[in-house]
């Protein structure tokens, strides 16, 4: 298992590391015994990122970055450490040097975009009855109850916070776009993808959620990814 590298799974808005549950099941089964999902506050890029990479400085060896949904950003300006070896993008923000996610949103407006609602304390909710329909609604009424009900609010400022310097310009990156999104837009996947120079782009039939809608396929996404990397001697 030893040239297997770390996988650090680093999650987005309204949720929380346990939203990889899924995904960290299938790439145990496939032999991965360094998995890692790190817990951020979502109070601000610059923590969120400082968080991931207290994590990553304490793994030993070669370490691939997973982000979702807003983890994309984390990962573009977390993923700079020279032990990490690859990012993959999971339907997520892959901002360039100076873009924030919020910015990056506004090109093309999600289909959920009006069910998003701040509370008096600056938190951003979705609120609790749209969240299947908006977030997972390839998951069941079950599942989703149990994401709205659990859903980890980020401060709305997060969303202005900018990349300083992306690390997908130096790092070798992969990129999952969900064609039924509606919390970030296809449109907006499919442009940020495509100026990544990634080594490969795929597109699954998912909501925002696939990493638990396709827990398999985006689980063999990353395994190709780390594989990729394991070749490439890094």
């Amino acid at each position: 298992m030893s040239d297997k590298p770390a996988v650090v799974l680093v999650h987005g808005f309204w949720g929380g590391a346990a939203h990889w549950a899924k995904v960290i099941v299938e790439l145990a089964r496939k032999g991965y015994t360094s998995l890692h999902a790190v817990e951020m506050p979502l109070t601000s890029l610059a923590e969120d990122a400082e968080r991931t990479r207290k994590m990553v400085a304490q793994l030993k060896g070669p370490v691939l970055l997973v982000g979702h949904s807003y983890g994309g950003a984390v990962i573009t300006e977390a993923g700079d450490q020279s032990n990490v070896v690859g990012l993959v993008y999971i339907a997520a923000f892959a901002p360039d040097a100076g873009e924030s996610p919020g910015g990056i949103t506004q090109h093309h407006l999600p289909v959920a975009a009006p069910n998003l609602e701040p509370d008096s304390d600056g938190y951003l909710w979705l609120k609790a009855d749209k969240f299947h329909e908006s977030f997972c609604q390839d998951l069941t009424a079950d599942e989703a109850l149990v994401m709205a009900v659990t859903q980890k609010a980020p401060l709305a400022t997060t969303f202005s916070d900018t990349i300083t310097a992306p690390a997908w310009e130096k790092k070798p990156s992969w990129y999952q776009i969900s064609s039924e999104d509606r919390m970030i837009a296809p449109e907006n996947q499919q442009k940020m993808s495509a100026r990544l120079n990634a080594r490969k782009v795929i597109t699954l039939a998912a909501s925002h959620a696939s990493l638990a809608s396709k827990p398999a396929e985006v689980a063999a996404f990353i395994d190709e990814a780390a594989t990729q990397t394991a070749i490439n001697g890094q």
